[in-house]
């Protein structure tokens, strides 16, 4: 009669199979947003302007055109201004992230790009920063942008006007000029309490630091296979230096930008998150 597995033998395999399933779950969150934007039909990046929602008036689309052109002339910094008529049923945050890697906004040595989008039918609108660019346009100061510059005109059906005006302060600080922007940062920490939509990112920071130290501390070996003791699936992450952008990730206008070539491109720039979010 054979015998059967001892207790010792037995804990080992369910503990085993637990940390399996703990390292597979580990795996699916952070493959959650790019499976998220990767289901998401974003649109051609075909001019500093791309107003799929139609709602630009012409002049103000020439405005933002002609000063978008002049900021990449003068200092290199590529700035889109988009609107879609729906978000696909994500929150504006994953689709301008995603979009902003689709069409690799900015150099993709300098990342420096910067995507201004607007979804009127879910009255959201996003200004999402490039990693090269975080520094100076920083959250606080798109958040002020958003608050103070755009939503009072959206608020009364103008976006065109609130559109410029949130392209004027975008530039303004890009080109060294944000002394009046800090001034409104300031007003706006002195007279409000932190909102939810300030505390989220930090959350999900914590998150993911944790979740980062979590595998790390399970990790033994070489290269980039996680596993614990031994047991359990193996999980393998193939070398890259943007797992969402360069090379050939997402197709979004190969290594040139600009104007000259083939027409209006990214460059291969990426972004992290940074920037501000707001409604009206």
């Amino acid at each position: 009669m054979p015998s059967l597995p001892s207790w010792p033998s037995r804990r080992r395999g369910v503990f085993a199979t637990m940390r399996g399933t703990r390292s597979l779950a580990l795996l699916v969150f952070l493959l959650l947003p790019a499976l998220a934007c990767a289901a998401l039909d974003f649109p051609a990046l075909t001019g500093r302007v791309v107003d799929d929602a139609h709602i630009i008036p012409p002049a103000a689309r020439q405005a933002v055109e002609t000063k978008s052109k002049e900021l990449e002339e003068k200092s290199g910094i590529q700035l889109v201004v988009a609107t879609v008529p729906s978000l696909q049923d994500t929150d504006i945050e994953t689709f301008a992230n995603g979009l902003f890697r689709f069409w690799k906004l900015g150099e993709a040595k300098a990342n420096n790009g910067v995507l201004f989008l607007i979804a009127p039918n879910e009255r959201k609108m996003r200004i999402e920063v490039g990693y090269g660019l975080e520094g100076t346009l920083t959250d606080a100061l798109s958040k002020v942008i958003i608050a103070t510059a755009v939503t009072p005109k959206f608020k009364t059906g103008d976006f065109g006007a609130g559109i410029e005006r949130g392209v004027d302060g975008i530039v303004e600080v890009l080109s060294g000029d944000s002394a009046e922007w800090e001034k409104r940062v300031k007003v706006r920490a002195e007279h409000s309490e932190p909102g939810f939509d300030e505390i989220v990112p930090f959350i999900i920071f914590l998150l993911f630091m944790f979740v980062f130290f979590s595998m790390l501390a399970n990790a033994r070996g070489g290269g980039r296979r996680l596993y614990r003791g031994g047991r359990g699936p193996i999980i393998y992450f193939p070398p890259s230096n943007d797992s969402w952008s360069g090379g050939s990730s997402w197709g979004g206008g190969g290594s040139s930008w600009g104007d000259g070539g083939g027409g209006f491109s990214g460059g291969g720039g990426s972004s992290g998150g940074g920037g501000a979010s707001g409604d009206w």
